[in-house]
């Protein structure tokens, strides 16, 4: 089985993104681009120069509220999601707050069949199994790719993400612990059915997050 990773890329004009992207492309399986590391007026252009690539691309504009840098208001984050959407990327990376609060997004972005990733993040810790759970219920309502992300605090809590593998069902899940005592779970999720894992190109852009030269030594991933 091919062990797959998905560089993630924050920069701050398009074609500093656009060159990234070129070099993560040759290393990497898909790459995640954080379009909330750019001014709102330089993302129309940042898709427009990128969109052959967008097929391996997951395209992600995280509010401050969720541990992003998006400045702009709501209405104005909205209005850019459904621009991205248009673009049609491998997936649309959307917290599931947005969604939750949002129907009408939702009800747009199946409207044009745009492959969401729903996600949540604990940037404080990581919750009891059965709150974990629970959530994960939540959000596969939105769609079957879910990415849950918590921060741990011991070897114990990352262990409580990857024990979510076993009742995944369906989905596509995304589950891992941030922080140092989580960075063995950002490989042990591969082996447990992640479809990939978030690697950086070189400075982490992450808390407790590899390079993709780390994790290709760790398991010796040969690209495919």
């Amino acid at each position: 089985m091919a062990y797959k990773t998905c560089i993630s890329i924050g920069e701050n004009t398009p074609n500093k993104i656009r060159s990234k992207l070129k070099v993560a492309l040759k290393k990497s399986d898909y790459v995640e681009i954080r379009l909330d590391f750019l001014k709102s007026e330089q993302i129309p252009k940042t898709l427009e120069i990128i969109k052959k690539d967008l097929s391996k691309v997951v395209c992600t504009l995280r509010p401050k509220t969720e541990g992003g840098k998006f400045t702009g208001n709501e209405k104005e984050r909205i209005s850019i999601i459904k621009l991205i959407a248009e673009y049609n990327p491998f997936l649309l990376d959307i917290e599931f707050n947005t969604l939750n609060k949002n129907k009408e997004l939702f009800k747009y972005l199946k409207s044009t069949k745009t492959q969401l990733l729903v996600s949540w993040h604990d940037f404080k810790k990581t919750p009891k199994n059965s709150e974990l759970k629970n959530k994960i219920k939540q959000m596969s309502k939105f769609s079957i790719n879910v990415k849950i992300v918590s921060t741990a605090k011991s070897t114990d809590d990352s262990t409580r993400m990857l024990e979510l593998y076993s009742n995944k069902g369906k989905n596509n899940l995304i589950s891992f612990a941030m922080g140092d005592f989580g960075r063995i779970s950002r490989i042990l999720c591969l082996y447990l059915g992640s479809p990939y894992t978030y690697v950086s190109l070189g400075k982490a852009i992450a808390p407790g997050q590899f390079s993709v030269d780390e994790v290709k030594k760790i398991i010796n991933l040969k690209k495919n």
